[in-house]
């Protein structure tokens, strides 16, 4: 589904973010993404939905050589994907509602199949009666969910979650991870960016561990140890 093949990313200022880096993500599978603040997750992930071109080696995703796509072509991956970020990246002048539906408008969605398929991701994730509220008017827990809506509405096979929990409280951070392993239970495979070891000792999923752009540790292949990531 995500497979790294001796993956390098440089930026021209930055230096090597990533360096030899390979993996591979299979279907339904959750997998903890961890290390230290520029170890190189984001990058990951951008490399992944096609925000920033692999420097050199391979990546692909659900049969996408991401090297090889045209720039037409990128949106038609990122519809196999779903996108959540910590900073929630809410449409401040739109209602819940709203912000989901506009996920759909983007992709030529039938207008008259919005409202129940709105409706549907809005109670997956607990929020049928928040609907017409702005995001000034819901906790950070909340517009989580409504990213989470957002980035479940068009049916991904695989959810990207960038630090999700990094700007919440521990009762919004412990909801919004439950409704995560909710949604890989339902057969979405969830990678997610964390640097909270607390979260990774929850459950007992895969971690990979980065450290200065490079693979230090994989749970899938290595001995198990006492602290899967540094702090």
């Amino acid at each position: 589904m995500i497979k790294f093949t001796n993956v390098f990313k440089a930026f021209p200022k930055g230096g090597l973010a990533l360096k030899d880096v390979s993996f591979h993500i299979a279907k339904g599978e959750f997998v903890f993404l961890t290390g230290h603040s520029g170890a190189g997750k984001s990058t990951v992930l951008k490399l992944v939905y096609a925000d920033e071109p692999v420097t050199s080696g391979e990546v692909r995703v659900s049969g996408f050589n991401v090297a090889e796509l045209r720039p037409r072509d990128v949106p038609m991956l990122r519809r196999r994907l779903g996108i959540v970020f910590q900073d929630f990246r809410l449409l401040e002048d739109r209602t819940a509602e709203e912000n989901v539906a506009f996920a759909l408008e983007v992709t030529g969605a039938r207008r008259s199949s919005l409202p129940a398929r709105v409706m549907r991701v809005l109670t997956q994730v607990g929020l049928a009666a928040k609907g017409q509220a702005y995001p000034r008017e819901l906790s950070g827990g909340e517009q989580q969910r409504v990213a989470i809506a957002r980035a479940l509405v068009n049916e991904p096979s695989v959810l990207l979650a960038d630090e999700p929990t990094g700007n919440l409280d521990e009762r919004a951070t412990r909801g919004v991870f439950q409704l995560l392993r909710d949604i890989n239970a339902s057969g979405t495979a969830v990678v997610m960016a964390t640097h909270d070891l607390d979260l990774v000792r929850q459950a007992p999923y895969r971690v990979i561990e980065l450290q200065e752009g490079a693979l230090v540790y994989d749970s899938s292949v290595d001995e198990p140890r006492d602290q899967a990531a540094t702090p």
